[in-house]
């Protein structure tokens, strides 16, 4: 038997009585296991396997299966007060998705983990005032350290000009013929220069420093 500390993902239906979870571990990274009579009123589960929940989550891999067996979970926090307000609510949903369809099984990620642990710790203390500047905060750090956003290479010629418009004003501008080629790396550099105000603004200092 093992035993993590992780996040629930999703859950879906199996049989009368089971279901299928998908759990996010700080150790293992994704894994889906059967959780038996988990729907059940005495199933012994509770509300340990909500969406977005953290808990310590024990569990027993077996060979050639690609389904572990969960045994029991200690709840650690739930987010059963942010369910309950619509935008927070959304917010879970949109976190949960994004980190189902992002994670590949398997496979550690433990900044991931760490970010989605602060980003709800944030959600629980700040409630619907925060909802907005937390999901946008996770959206672009989840793509991230998925390896969706590689460091952005241009030619030096590109990198000049985009000196120039950053520190110069449109009029003083020199005359230049742009190619095609430099309108793209342009474009490529000021998209990244966005994502990076994102990151360094939207949240505070401690939450930057925790993934650093």
């Amino acid at each position: 038997m093992a035993a993590s500390e992780a996040i629930v993902l999703r859950t879906f239906p199996l049989k009368e009585a089971d279901l299928i979870v998908s759990f996010f571990t700080r150790d293992h990274g994704k894994l889906r296991g059967v959780a038996n009579r988990a729907r059940k009123p005495k199933g012994g589960f509770g509300s340990s396997l909500e969406r977005l929940s953290q808990v310590q989550i024990h569990y027993t891999a077996r060979e050639n299966r690609d389904l572990v067996r969960i045994d029991h979970c200690d709840l650690q926090h739930s987010q059963f007060e942010l369910s309950r307000v619509y935008s927070t609510g959304v917010a879970l949903d949109v976190m949960a998705e994004i980190s189902e369809h992002l994670l590949p099984l398997a496979e550690v990620n433990e900044k991931y983990f760490r970010l989605m642990a602060r980003v709800l710790e944030f959600m629980r203390l700040r409630g619907e005032s925060g909802v907005w500047q937390a999901t946008t905060y996770f959206e672009v750090w989840a793509v991230r350290l998925s390896g969706f956003l590689p460091e952005v290479q241009i030619s030096a010629e590109s990198n000049a000009i985009l000196g120039e418009i950053l520190t110069t004003s449109v009029e003083k501008m020199p005359e230049r013929e742009w190619t095609q080629q430099t309108a793209r790396d342009l474009r490529r550099a000021m998209v990244r220069l966005i994502e990076s105000h994102i990151e360094r603004r939207l949240l505070a200092a401690p939450m930057l420093e925790d993934l650093a």
